[in-house]
């Protein structure tokens, strides 16, 4: 699973261009209270101030000011109750991986952390609250990644089903989507309601409101603060009902309410493209590394690597010499042979070595964590690697697939059974 640090929240890097305007006029109140917890009406503003930032950077027009209140109190809620539930269930981050997820966000502004806090400081952001978000959205997606990893493992069958269906590959979608939520047990009069309720948002969109403000107006999925993007999707990483709805949608357009568990799905077709071959380079070489023990001191693993890279220029066997000093278990048995291999397979030091050298080429020594280092390169190809990175795919469709349905059901869940009193 390849679930991301935050996902659907660049308003961490969106911070950076935000200068705060502080209520410092009025006084602050409890406009929800979350469990044992509560959640401030400075908190409310705040978080509203920065999706009218970003929204205004997308050039998307803001709904009323009490949509906005409701649609990121319930947000807020959330988040919340998924802090609390993964303190509770002993979820842990450390101040080592918060410091790491600030080096993250700095990079990604091209700062680094002492100039982040600089800047944020300097818009009136306290940066221990900053770090107490980073940490937030650290838990939840730690939450979020717990509950998929229990579900059971995809199994080869499935992915043999999915690669053989008409319908994988081709085509990928970049899409956005609105959610009309529709609460478990309501009667059919309500679900009417809210279903000619998700027509009414589809007839304003075709009439002209941009897709990113009726998402911002109505949406209850978590995308809904950013426009309501998912990003580009393959047909079978979605349920059916949404692939068939998709296939007979154009660029630009959005299909009809789509009824699943959790209510009304509204989805904006944005772009299309061809999903391309996987070709790759690819290398044979040769390995031989020495690495430090409890007899060789770290000195004498460097002058033996260097010992031995002048016996092979000065004409002996690089295979044999592997084979009798070599450290690497793996190859070292087969006289250090790398056969055909992805240049990253081996982390990037090995990466650098294998593609600054032609065929034939022998590297410097080189040092790493495990040792020393010396690579020969063998031969160069290109390789297609469609089928290998299609059955990849498939796995991570299926997976992404079951884990968002997971996730979906945990949250319905989390939400129902807490108690929260909404005082706005």
């Amino acid at each position: 699973m390849n679930i991301k640090i935050f996902p659907g929240h660049c308003w961490l890097a969106v911070l950076l261009l935000i200068p705060m305007v502080l209520q410092a006029q009025e006084i602050d109140r409890i406009v929800a209270l979350v469990e044992e917890d509560v959640i401030l009406k400075s908190e409310l503003d705040q978080a509203i101030e920065m999706v009218e930032m970003q929204a205004q950077m997308r050039g998307e027009r803001m709904p009323p000011r009490s949509v906005m209140e409701e649609q990121m109190l319930e947000r807020l809620i959330l988040t919340r109750l998924e802090v609390q539930r993964a303190e509770e269930t002993g979820i842990r981050v450390s101040d080592s991986d918060i410091d790491q997820a600030l080096e993250q966000v700095a990079r990604q502004n091209q700062l680094t952390v002492g100039q982040l806090r600089t800047a944020l400081e300097h818009d009136g952001i306290d940066f221990r609250e900053f770090r107490d978000d980073v940490r937030n959205e650290l838990l939840t997606t730690r939450l979020r990644q717990r509950v998929a990893q229990g579900m059971d493992e995809i199994t080869e069958t499935e992915i043999d089903i999915l690669l053989e269906s008409d319908r994988f590959g081709g085509e990928e979608y970049l899409l956005s989507q609105i959610l009309i939520g529709v609460p478990e047990g309501v009667d059919s009069s309500e679900a009417d309601r809210l279903r000619r309720r998700a027509e009414d948002v589809v007839e304003q969109v075709r009439d002209g409101l941009e897709f990113g403000t009726a998402a911002l107006t109505y949406s209850e999925a978590p995308e809904a603060m950013d426009g309501g993007d998912v990003g580009w999707r393959n047909l079978n990483a979605m349920p059916p009902l949404f692939a068939d709805a998709i296939a007979d949608t154009e660029p630009g357009h959005v299909t009809d309410p789509i009824r699943t568990p959790s209510g009304f799905v509204i989805l904006h077709v944005r772009d299309v493209r061809d999903q391309p071959e996987v070709i790759v380079q690819e290398y044979r070489a040769r390995h031989l590394m020495v690495s430090p023990t409890e007899l060789i001191s770290p000195r004498q693993a460097r002058e033996r690597i260097f010992d031995l890279h002048e016996r092979i220029r000065d004409g002996e066997e690089f295979a044999d010499l592997a084979r009798r000093y070599s450290a690497d278990e793996t190859s070292a048995n087969i006289g250090g042979l790398l056969n055909w291999f992805p240049s990253d397979r081996y982390g990037s030091a090995i990466q650098a070595a294998v593609e600054t050298l032609d065929p034939g080429e022998m590297s410097e020594p080189f040092e790493t964590s495990s040792g020393w280092h010396i690579i020969r390169l063998e031969d160069v190809r290109e390789a297609d690697r469609t089928t290998e990175a299609l059955r990849a795919e498939a796995r991570e469709m299926l997976f992404q697939q079951k884990a968002e349905e997971e996730i979906e059901r945990f949250l319905r869940s989390l939400r129902s059974e807490s108690f929260v009193e909404i005082r706005l």
